[in-house]
């Protein structure tokens, strides 16, 4: 296995609901070269989750939509959710890593157009949920899980208000994003969500490595560093899970003390 995985506990469900497996992976990047990765992807379904959640990122190439829809071939059998990350709408192009730890990162400079809609009609074709724009419901084991989600706030196609308001009746309500920025978490906040998902980050991509652990320089948006991967929680906030994701741009395919990882969160029963 040539990822992390790494495995969380959220207790947000009601008194006497079971447990839900939740696998959460974001920033494929994808190519039809990357053999190696198509097989890691397509082991997630051995981890036997219960819902799946994308938070973007999938494309790296224009040819990669085939070898997306092979690799979670599987898991579009189970209920998923997914949003969009700017690398499924503009191909990469080179540009100076050493902008990615700037403040601002430099000018913007996209590829050419991906074909994101192929690849929008064929997950929802298998029956996932595009939360680009809308709020969903779905039941998982017995439990009512209400989803919202938001575009690419790194490409500020983000409209919360599109999706804004008191959860309806459901059991849980969680927010999906791919860049998790905080005018999104706030937005999120105030709605009374109970836990949001997103991406983006890679972790911080090229961490600092000290005793006990590492620290990421950046996390590519305003998300304090502090909270770059994994699950964290700030006061009465939801409960927000970042994934580190998978891959990398193939113009800079380099991870320091941040390793590629899927993610798998259960969902308990509040205590």
């Amino acid at each position: 296995m040539s990822y992390k995985l790494r495995q969380a506990e959220v207790p947000i469900l009601p008194a006497g609901h079971g447990p839900i497996r939740v696998l959460h992976f974001s920033d494929l990047h994808l190519t039809p070269a990357r053999k190696r990765e198509v097989a890691d992807i397509k082991s997630f379904i051995n981890l036997k989750p219960d819902l799946v959640i994308s938070t973007g990122d999938f494309l790296a190439d224009m040819q990669a939509v085939p070898t997306v829809l092979d690799a979670l071939d599987e898991l579009l059998e189970l209920p998923g959710l997914f949003v969009f990350g700017s690398n499924d709408y503009y191909a990469p192009k080179f540009k100076n890593p050493l902008k990615y730890l700037l403040p601002k990162h430099g000018k913007r400079v996209h590829g050419d157009e991906l074909p994101w809609k192929l690849l929008d009609a064929s997950l929802q074709e298998r029956g996932w949920l595009n939360l680009n724009t809308s709020r969903e419901s779905i039941r998982v084991k017995e439990t009512i899980i209400e989803a919202r989600g938001t575009d690419d706030a790194h490409l500020e196609l983000d409209d919360y208000s599109l999706v804004a308001g008191k959860p309806g009746i459901c059991d849980i309500a969680i927010g999906v994003t791919h860049a998790p920025y905080l005018r999104v978490l706030e937005g999120m906040h105030r709605d009374g969500l109970d836990a949001i998902f997103a991406g983006h980050t890679h972790g911080g991509q090229v961490r600092l490595p000290l005793p006990g652990g590492s620290r990421a320089l950046t996390t590519n948006c305003d998300l304090p560093t502090w909270r770059a991967r994994g699950l964290t929680k700030f006061g009465t906030e939801p409960y927000l899970h970042v994934s580190a994701g998978m891959g990398t741009s193939p113009f800079a395919r380099v991870r320091v003390a941040s390793p590629p990882e899927v993610s798998l969160v259960t969902l308990t029963s509040k205590r």
